[in-house]
């Protein structure tokens, strides 16, 4: 087994938190290769008019790299 590093990332979503994380682990994609886990350490909401307009999330990646 190589090390493992952990990145953390935020990203968002107009849909849903589930989204929120797809998207997350997504964009992480483009950058970072062999991606084990992703662990969601926060969720957010933004509110306009009693209404969520936006949901967020802040989300641990982590990957292994070859040593």
């Amino acid at each position: 087994m190589g090390i493992v590093k952990i990145i953390e990332v935020i990203a968002s979503s107009e849909k849903s938190f589930d989204d929120a994380v797809q998207n997350a682990l997504k964009e992480a994609s483009k950058s970072v290769k062999n991606i084990k886990s992703i662990y969601v350490k926060h969720f957010n909401a933004n509110v306009e008019n009693n209404q969520i307009v936006s949901y967020g999330v802040n989300a641990k990646v982590s990957f292994e790299v070859n040593a």
